[in-house]
């Protein structure tokens, strides 16, 4: 109460006298709930408002009616002062669901490489791409252990010089260093991963100007969601398409080279995956699983629920018209990798849910995108339960070479509409583990291992499936790679004379004539392909 009374004091010592009626009535009503509060109720609260009384309009601090609505109930004396919850628009039908972490496209760390000047104006002849890593220039003795030395080097090397390397790009890091080559040369993007937030990610480079930047941020820039989708260059590597999460699903973008005007191309609430551009540019093929999904939106029509449902792992595959910006759909059949264009009208994909254990089987497809006819190859006869690996279509689409893989794997070459033209039951690769490769004309096929199972020398094959070369190792040939034209076969082997050294090797058309293009490096090499010309 002596509070009280001297407070009353000091406010009429300061107000003028046609106030003072006003004040009493105010203080009397402050009196009242101050006597009328819990003891939790502190001195503090009650002299916070007393300010509130003053009802002179020159004093404009009512910021006091802002402290008098915390939500402190205890804080507020008077009743017309008790805050008022005021409810959030909810931005889902789903409170629960609340939308995921989105990576955000950046356009940082720049960079200007020194680049050969043999390049810059395009690259005329075809190159052969590859990665050193762990080159230990000290070493004179190539089957000597040395400590790994964390340095990655992109080459580019003519098939005509068995040393005439140009260095391209450099980095150090334990990890693998994955590159994407622009078809014509112009372009490369590259993920860079050194342990550092701030530099991590996938870069993209001009190879006409040397000018590198970021621009998709993280350790793994290219799995979103879970899933792995590679970007894939325009032709004329311009732009890059890549497969990015939002809030609640996965959209597929454009990136062009430059780092500016980057736009959503679906735009769906579905997942989109794997876009592949068309060799003419007209198209970008890609897969979505908004037929089995309208939406991952959460109160979007008939939106699945993330809390409820799994997210997919493949869908159907739609073309997207870069000329209309149309999208449609062009198979029916399930499929959950990345389709492949023969040529700029036929499209290949494979069907089949490598989770299904009861339903394992694995189909093949080819389709033509201006007809929209999709039709499956197999061989006739061939069991039910039979699955269609590793396939390498002809140029043209009228053959494909495929491991049959039923209670053994062989490979054979069908014709498009499943046709056996012949097999070669000795070439038994185990399952997912053959590439081959076609020359340009469609007349020959070179057939090698892949992932590091390559028991067999360099074979090549015509368009009938007769030998033209059977060598035996060393080396073994792993992932060969017809140049564009076709003169040149690229590949990698191993040499297990040499403490199981890995090189790569380009030989004629034929397969004769191999020549190691890495014998004086002392690391790790491995083939990336052909670029320009």
């Amino acid at each position: 109460m002596r509070v009280m009374m001297r407070l009353c004091r000091s406010i009429r010592e300061r107000l003028p006298p046609a106030a003072l009626p006003l004040m009493a009535f105010c203080l009397l009503l402050s009196g009242c709930s101050a006597f009328s509060q819990p003891p939790s109720a502190t001195p503090t609260a009650t002299a916070t408002h007393s300010p509130t009384a003053l009802p002179s309009p020159s004093d404009t601090p009512a910021p006091t009616f802002t402290a008098t609505a915390s939500p402190t109930p205890s804080a507020s004396p008077l009743p017309s002062n008790t805050p008022t919850t005021t409810p959030s628009a909810t931005p889902s039908a789903t409170p629960s669901v609340t939308p995921m972490l989105v990576p955000g496209f950046v356009f940082d760390n720049w960079d200007m490489l020194e680049l050969p000047d043999s390049i810059k104006d395009g690259i005329g002849s075809p190159l052969i791409a590859y990665i050193s890593s762990n080159n230990r220039v000290s070493v004179a003795n190539l089957a000597t252990a040395q400590p790994f030395t964390g340095i990655q080097t992109l080459y580019f090397a003519s098939p005509t010089r068995a040393h005439g390397r140009l260095p391209i790009l450099e980095i150090t890091s334990d990890e693998r260093m994955q590159v994407f080559l622009a078809p014509g040369g112009g372009a490369l993007a590259y993920i860079k991963r050194v342990g550092d937030p701030r530099s991590d990610g996938l870069y993209v480079l001009d190879l006409a100007s040397g000018f590198s930047a970021r621009t998709l941020p993280g350790s793994n820039p290219l799995v979103q969601r879970g899933l792995y989708t590679e970007p894939s260059w325009a032709p004329d590597g311009e732009s890059l398409a890549l497969a990015i999460a939002t809030a609640y699903d996965i959209d597929i973008y454009l990136y062009p080279k430059e780092g500016s005007g980057r736009r959503n191309i679906t735009e769906h609430g579905a997942y989109d995956l794997w876009p592949r551009w068309s060799p003419d540019g007209r198209a970008i093929a890609f897969v979505s699983d908004r037929a089995l999904c309208p939406s991952w939106i959460p109160g979007e029509a008939g939106f699945c629920d993330i809390l409820t449902e799994a997210p997919p792992i493949g869908g159907h595959v739609y073309l997207y018209d870069t000329g209309s910006g149309d999208t449609r759909r062009l198979s029916d059949a399930f499929v959950s990798e990345a389709p492949y264009w023969i040529d700029g009208s036929q499209l290949a994909f494979a069907s089949g849910d490598p989770f299904d254990l009861l339903n394992p089987q694995r189909r093949i497809w080819i389709t033509n995108v201006d007809t929209g006819a999709a039709r499956e190859v197999s061989l006739p006869g061939s069991p039910s339960t039979a699955s269609y690996l590793s396939e390498a279509w002809s140029p043209n689409g009228d053959a494909v070479l495929v491991q049959v893989a039923d209670s053994d794997i062989r490979a054979v070459l069908l014709d498009a509409e499943g046709g056996l033209i012949g097999e070669d039951d000795a070439l038994d690769f185990p399952r997912f583990s053959m590439s081959a490769s076609w020359a340009a004309d469609g007349a020959l096929i070179a057939i090698g291992g892949a992932s590091g199972q390559c028991p067999f020398g360099v074979r090549v094959k015509d368009s009938g499936f007769g030998n033209v070369a059977r060598g035996s190792p060393p080396p073994t040939m792993c992932d060969p790679q017809y140049s564009p034209k076709g003169d040149f076969l690229a590949f990698s082997g191993v040499n297990p004379r040499v403490d199981g050294r890995n090189d790569i090797y380009v030989a004629n058309k034929n397969g004769f004539g191999a020549v190691s293009l890495t014998a004086d490096l002392r690391g790790q090499v491995e083939l990336i392909g052909w670029v320009g010309g």
